[in-house]
């Protein structure tokens, strides 16, 4: 559902924590962010405003350097 007054915000809908942890991200929503099969997301935690994710290949572009902070590696449990 797109927000009435910004065309840019949507709500995708609720989804469920599986007893393994794991998510999916609704379908709708991977297409308009090209979310693809084998695509890593890297995930942002604020305790007092929640979670925030994006592909990992978009936080490279827009924040050179950060490969060096996050080790090489983006598969974190």
């Amino acid at each position: 559902m797109k927000h009435p007054a910004d065309p840019n915000k949507h709500f995708y809908g609720a989804i469920t924590v599986s007893d393994r942890g794991q998510i999916v991200i609704p379908a709708q929503a991977r297409r308009d962010f090209g979310i693809e099969v084998g695509d890593k997301l890297l995930v942002f935690g604020d305790l007092r405003f929640g979670l925030a994710m994006d592909k990992a290949e978009n936080i490279i572009a827009r924040a050179p350097g950060v490969e060096q902070i996050l080790g090489g590696g983006t598969d974190h449990d």
